[in-house]
Parts: C-alpha cells; sequence; structure tokens
C-alpha cells in the first residue's frame, strides 16, 4: 500500500487554526480550573486532572500535525480498515477486564495506559468511511447497515444515547449532502424519533432526564438535581461573572463538572459575555470549515470536511444546548474544552484532516 504525505506547497487554512488554537488553550485553562477541588478529593493533586489533559493535548497536536500533510485521499483505501478497527474497539468494551462501565453505561475501555471510549473514535472514522463510499454516489443500503449497526452497539448495549444521537444526525446530514433524496429523509425521520422515544420509556434514566428537562427544579435533591445545578451556576455568573477561579457550584455542587458539564463553570465564572465569546469561537471554527468544504474542488475532500464540520458542530450545539436546558442532557462532552483523552485527539485529527483539506481550495 502505497501512502504518501502531501506534496503540493499551498498554505493551511490559518484562520481554522486560530479558532482551535485559541478553543484548545481555553480549554486547558477551564479544566484546570474546574477541577482542581475534584483532583484534591480524588487524588490528593490538584493537577491531577490538567497534566492527563495535557499529554492528551499533544497527542491531539502531533496527529492534527500529521494528518495536516497526509495526503486525505489515501483515506480512500484505509477507510474501511479504520471503521472496522473502531467497530472492534466498540463491541471491545463488554470484554471482562478491558471494558469499564460506570452508571449503567457500558462505554469505555481500559488499555492499561490510558482508559478511552470508542464511541469518540468511530464518530471520527465512520465519516471518513462516509464519504469514502458516498464519493461516486449515494449508497442507501451500506448507509442503513452502518447507521443501524451503531445506533444498535452505542444506544441499545452500551446506553450512550448522546453519542448515537450525534453519529446519527452526522451520518444523515452527509447522506443528503452526498445527494440523497430528501424523500429518504420523510422515511428516516419518524422511525429515527420512534427510536429515541422507544430508547426513553424504556429506560427510567433517560425518562427522568426528559422530566428533568421539562421541569428543572421540580425534584432539586432527586432526578433534576444535575440540570439544576447546572442552571444555577449560569445564573449566578450574570452579564459578567464571579471572576476566572472563582466558581463556588465546582466544589462538589455540579456532577461531571469538567467533562459534560464544563460550560456550567464557564458561565458562571465568566459570565454571559464570555459565555458569548466562546459560542462567537465555535461558531467561528464552524462557519471556517463550511467555507473549506463549499470551496473543494474534490468530491470526496467536500463530503469529508462536511462531515467532519457538522460532526463537531452537531456536538457543540447539543452539549450547549444541553446545559440551558433547551435539551435534555445527554452526555456529550464539548469539543476541545470538555476534560477527556478519546474525544480531545479525535477532534483535533478532525481539525487535522480539515488543514489537509484546505490545501486543496482555493480560499
Amino acid at each position: 500500500m502505497n501512502i504518501k504525505l502531501k506534496e503540493q506547497t499551498s498554505s493551511i487554512d490559518y484562520t481554522l487554526l486560530f479558532f482551535t488554537a485559541v478553543l484548545s488553550l481555553f480549554g486547558l485553562v477551564m479544566v484546570y480550573d474546574s477541577s482542581v477541588v475534584e483532583a484534591v478529593k480524588d487524588f490528593n493533586d490538584s493537577y491531577y486532572y490538567i497534566r492527563q489533559q495535557i499529554i492528551w493535548v499533544i497527542i491531539g497536536l502531533l496527529s492534527a500535525g500529521f494528518f495536516t500533510f497526509f495526503n486525505y485521499h489515501n483515506f480512500k483505501r484505509l477507510s474501511f480498515l479504520m471503521l472496522l478497527f473502531s467497530l472492534i474497539l466498540l463491541v471491545a468494551v463488554f470484554i471482562p477486564g478491558l471494558g469499564v462501565s460506570g452508571g449503567g453505561a457500558h462505554r469505555w475501555l481500559n488499555l492499561k495506559f490510558a482508559v478511552i471510549q470508542p464511541a469518540e473514535i468511530i464518530k471520527l472514522t465512520s465519516v471518513i468511511y462516509l464519504a469514502t463510499i458516498f464519493e461516486k454516489g449515494v449508497r442507501l443500503k451500506p448507509f442503513l447497515i452502518l447507521l443501524t449497526l451503531i445506533t444498535f452497539i452505542t444506544a441499545v448495549l452500551q446506553k450512550d444515547l448522546g453519542s448515537t444521537i450525534v453519529f446519527a444526525t452526522t451520518a444523515v446530514m452527509i447522506y443528503f449532502v452526498s445527494g440523497g433524496r430528501w424523500w429518504h429523509f420523510l422515511l428516516l425521520l419518524p422511525a429515527g424519533l420512534l427510536a429515541v422515544v422507544g430508547l426513553i420509556f424504556t429506560s427510567s434514566y433517560r425518562f427522568q432526564r426528559v422530566l428533568a428537562f421539562l421541569n428543572p427544579f421540580s425534584d432539586t435533591q432527586g432526578f433534576t438535581y444535575h440540570i439544576s445545578q447546572v442552571l444555577i451556576a449560569l445564573g449566578s455568573g450574570g452579564l459578567t461573572g464571579v471572576g476566572l477561579g472563582q466558581s463556588r457550584q465546582k466544589f462538589g455542587f455540579i456532577p461531571e463538572v469538567t467533562t459534560d458539564s464544563i460550560f456550567a463553570i464557564v458561565g458562571e465564572e465568566l459570565g454571559f459575555l464570555g459565555s458569548l465569546v466562546l459560542i462567537g469561537l465555535f461558531l467561528g471554527l464552524i462557519l471556517r470549515g463550511f467555507e473549506i468544504a463549499r470551496h473543494c474542488e474534490d468530491r470526496f475532500g467536500k463530503i469529508l470536511a462536511t462531515g467532519l464540520i457538522v460532526w463537531l458542530g452537531i456536538q457543540t450545539v447539543i452539549n450547549l444546548s444541553s446545559m440551558v436546558a433547551l435539551v435534555p442532557l445527554t452526555g456529550v462532552p464539548l469539543p476541545f474544552i470538555s476534560y477527556g483523552g478519546s474525544a480531545l485527539v479525535a477532534n483535533l485529527t478532525a481539525v487535522g484532516i480539515l488543514l489537509n483539506i484546505s490545501r486543496d481550495t482555493k480560499t
């Protein structure tokens, strides 16, 4: 297999690189800020989480740097193997001794040297695979097989509805951007809604999250505790926030404060204006990604770039929406900001591929 790096000397998209760098640096600041109390409590080391996150950032940057100069057309030959490897990791979480469960969910894989979440990896590899099979035209059958298989594993077996929604929404968007018929959407939408409703009503945990979404303060010491504490943090921040590092809600009040709920600390400490700046950075990154896709003259690159930025955008919107109670809490990390190696490395790798594609555009 002959795999080459890019030989052309055209410039990468420095605007996308800027947004990514600022978001990643801000993520490091907020991970340290939000994790100090939890790190001292769990490990008697206030630097535990930030030290781990810095390692993941370095790995992510190395991956992004490599894929910036790795000819993305090589993915056409590698996509199936990458997807197959991701699927193996996805089911490996059920192997005793390898899989790590928590809260009734099986989402993590203990590799001894690191704990990873395969669902984050398959979001990336599935985008690459779909771009490959759709390059010469949409193919409904393999798309439905992939959609059904991964959805079943992540939603039903792993009980990770948040990742399932991100994956499924991204996959469907890629299908239609690639030229899928819109009447297929009329068939997929009811099926998807029925599946989500079925998953909610067959799980008391998910059903309670829907109830908490409908009335966040109905049981503040019970099933609405999480969202009510998040909203208290955001409300406490007001217009300008209580000050960086001055959060009170990070003192054991907000669950998953370093991961899925980290935006609550951003809102509390930096206020509405600070949150608006963060949202603006995400918006800038997403718009720049779409610009790269729009100007790419290669169909494979156009579909790949669109899929990658749609994935990052959807995950961002779902996380932020759940934090302000626009949708139920889903357990989806905020790209580049939340603590966690799998998601961060996958996100930075996606940016590396986008930068690679930008070298073939005329923006």
